[in-house]
């Protein structure tokens, strides 16, 4: 069963101490995810941290698309968001969509040019841009920006009628052009932008950027506790500004926190996009990427997840986490849940000279040796098996415990073999191994007459089943960007590796989604895309053992 632990952070603390002070009566949270991608595995700490904060406060949270950029949004995005967070085991008390706010948004916005606190200009995106200042120098006014409040009444009108071009006109806000924060001098509210919007179709030419927008989300829904990651922290006073002047009855306060980084992973959406138009991955559920669906098809668990978020906390400070505390919560997941059995990726046969030819014979083994509950299965033998073709060496070094000329091994749940002969190819490739048994050492029969030092894990090759075998390594190195180098440039060339080996009979009808521990080798998952009747395809999610202490 999974354990739930409420770990105390500073957020945590916020809301405990404003229920009991009575500053808000009930929280309310929400995940506001703009639907210009699939989600990652930094989304899943966000969308951890506001769904069990309101579950543990008896509150509610809200899936809320941001959707205020046509141009980059689809439905697509806004399916796989939700088949997300429902898979991680979350379920929104109400579904919303910034657009669903657009005519109070423009309200607002007019009740702004009223207060004579927004204008629209004139002004190119790079005239703007130009004229922003820094942060040691002050911005320019523009000289659009002591127009009337009637005529930048008539002008917004026109711009929501359609009348001018993309990027020919801008609402902005009317603040502080000399303001040591930067992101109050004068931003932008509003943008023309003449593209079909995917819930509102072509109602609208005009859409609110962003930084407008969400406060007036977080005000409208009644949301107590707005939380966001640090880069938004300088944005919070345009946040608060926006509801003020705006006259919004609610009034929520954000809270930021920092944003989950990890080792040889990218995190950018913008990056992720960009591996998946370039064809660089097999679309955004390749098992290489960090996004929800990728982790799902490789075969995480949303236990697994939902662990290391709560394990790696909420802080206000800036770090990178190990992938191996991510690896190591998959590990301790499925230790007890994953069926443990044997598959040979890299097959070499063995002939099993001494063994009756035709007969075949089932043995027992347990399905996870720390688990009994998981039971037993039987699994056949005879005289021709497959094992690991690194399993043999011709010249072995010191402290081979494998098979080798004249040299005898215990087989998993089977026997004793001795090598016997080696049949070489043309080339001097090792092609097949004759071998001899022991009938008294057959496993569980109590045979105490001598011991071996090495166990292989094989598979019988008459009841073998043909199967793909997917490893991974991390598809980008942490390694910094050198001049003229571009992001696709850091691509691991062996990310992906593919073998073809044999499992054992019953895994022939292994479902999309199955999981399975094969000895030595790590826990794998079917791959519910490529995986076909009588030929799985398995994706290693991670190897059996780590140094990684948690």
């Amino acid at each position: 069963m999974e354990t739930k632990t409420s770990s105390s952070n500073f957020i945590r603390n916020i809301v405990a101490e404003d229920l009991a002070s009575g500053k808000v009566s009930e929280v309310v949270t929400r995940f506001p995810p703009e639907p210009n991608g699939y989600l990652h595995i930094g989304h899943a700490k966000s969308i951890c941290l506001n769904f069990e904060l309101a579950d543990e406060f008896k509150g509610r949270t809200n899936l809320r698309f941001d959707d205020t950029n046509p141009v980059k949004e689809d439905v697509e995005y806004v399916e796989s968001i939700k088949n997300d967070v429902e898979w991680l085991g979350f379920k929104w008390d109400n579904l919303f969509f910034a657009s669903n706010y657009f005519g109070e948004m423009y309200d607002r916005a007019v009740l702004l040019i009223r207060k004579g606190l927004a204008y629209v200009d004139d002004q190119s995106a790079d005239q703007i841009r130009e004229t922003r200042g820094t942060l040691t120098s002050p911005g320019q006014e523009s000289p659009y920006r002591n127009r009337s409040v009637e005529e930048n009444l008539d002008l917004f009108r026109r711009m929501k009628e359609g009348e001018f071009a993309d990027g020919q006109k801008v609402l902005r806000a009317k603040i502080d052009m000399a303001s040591p924060n930067v992101n109050l001098r004068d931003p932008i509210l509003y943008r023309v932008v003449h593209a079909h919007h995917h819930n509102t179709g072509d109602e609208w030419c005009i859409y609110p950027m962003y930084a407008f927008a969400h406060p007036l989300e977080d005000a409208i829904e009644g949301v107590t506790h707005s939380i966001c990651t640090l880069e938004f922290e300088d944005q919070r006073p345009f946040y608060d500004w926006v509801i003020r002047e705006c006259e919004m009855k609610w009034v929520p306060h954000q809270y930021e926190f920092a944003r989950l980084n990890l080792t040889n992973t990218v995190m950018s959406k913008r990056k992720l996009k960009l591996l998946v138009d370039e064809n660089a991955v097999d679309g955004w559920d390749d098992p290489r990427m960090p996004t929800i669906s990728g982790l799902r098809r490789k075969g995480y668990t949303p236990e697994a997840i939902r662990a290391f978020c709560r394990e790696i906390g909420v802080a206000k400070s800036y770090g990178i986490v190990d992938e191996r505390m991510l690896e190591h919560f998959i590990r301790e997941d499925l230790k007890l849940k994953a069926l443990r059995t044997m598959a040979v990726l890299q097959p070499l046969k063995v002939v099993i000279t001494n063994y009756p030819e035709g007969q075949t014979e089932w043995l027992d083994a347990e399905n996870n040796s720390e688990n009994e509950e998981m039971g037993h299965r039987k699994i056949p033998f005879s005289r021709e098996i497959y094992i690991e073709r690194d399993d043999y060496m011709d010249n072995p070094p010191p402290k081979y415990f494998r098979l080798f000329p004249g040299n005898e091994v215990r087989l998993k749940h089977a026997y004793f073999i001795k090598c016997e002969e080696v049949i070489h190819d043309s080339e001097g490739n090792v092609i097949e191994l004759r071998c001899t048994y022991d009938p008294e050492t057959k496993s569980g029969s109590g045979f105490t007459g001598r011991k071996v030092k090495g166990t292989l894990h094989w598979v019988d090759a008459s009841h073998a089943v043909p199967a793909e075998f997917r490893l991974y390594e991390p598809l980008i190195s942490d390694e910094e960007e050198e001049d003229g180098q571009s992001f696709l440039d850091r691509l691991n060339p062996n990310s992906l590796q593919v073998l073809e080996g044999f499992v054992e009979p019953e895994m022939k009808d292994a479902s999309g989604g199955d999981k399975f521990q094969f000895f030595r080798h790590g826990y794998f998952n079917v791959d519910p895309k490529d995986s076909t009747p009588g030929h799985p395809v398995f994706n290693r999610i991670v190897s059996l053992k780590s140094s990684f202490v948690v």
